[in-house]
């Protein structure tokens, strides 16, 4: 895998993911007050910053969002290892609710918006995975030398 290590936009990623680990975290604190006397995967609960929450959606938001959050503020490769991770995860999760919209698979009671701002955090947080790698002089050295090989 030939990602960017020292990459001079690093920092801007790592405040990306970090922006995207607060939006989930408010994402999630609105839905768990709104949602919170629902069950557990109410369908057509209430809408939550124009998309379809309910209390499992909000509480699986809400817990991701904290892990990327701290992972950005930790730094030290731990966030490109949990941005590849939850970006995935998002990714995933966007899909599945996608495949499941207007069924009464639908658990999460996501709507088409949830689902497009799942896959498009998913996809940011890849981004800021892929690029925000930090490592020695040496390592970077030896990353331009296959960059140039290739």
């Amino acid at each position: 895998m030939h990602n960017p290590i020292n990459h001079p936009a690093r920092s801007t990623y790592r405040v990306l993911a970090g922006l995207i680990g607060l939006y989930l975290v408010v994402f999630g604190g609105i839905g768990v007050a709104t949602t919170g006397g629902d069950g557990l995967f109410t369908q057509d609960a209430e809408r939550v910053l124009g998309q379809g929450s309910n209390l499992a959606n909000a509480l699986i938001s809400l817990v991701v969002g904290a892990i990327v959050l701290i992972g950005a503020v930790v730094g030290r490769n731990i966030d490109v290892v949990l941005n590849r991770v939850f970006g995935w995860v998002l990714m995933a999760l966007g899909l599945a609710t996608l495949a499941t919209l207007r069924t009464d698979a639908n658990y999460l009671d996501h709507t088409l918006a949830s689902s497009i701002v799942m896959m498009t955090l998913g996809q940011i947080l890849l981004l800021a995975a892929m690029y925000g790698k930090v490592g020695s002089v040496d390592e970077h050295q030896a990353w331009q030398r296959a960059r140039l090989e290739f």
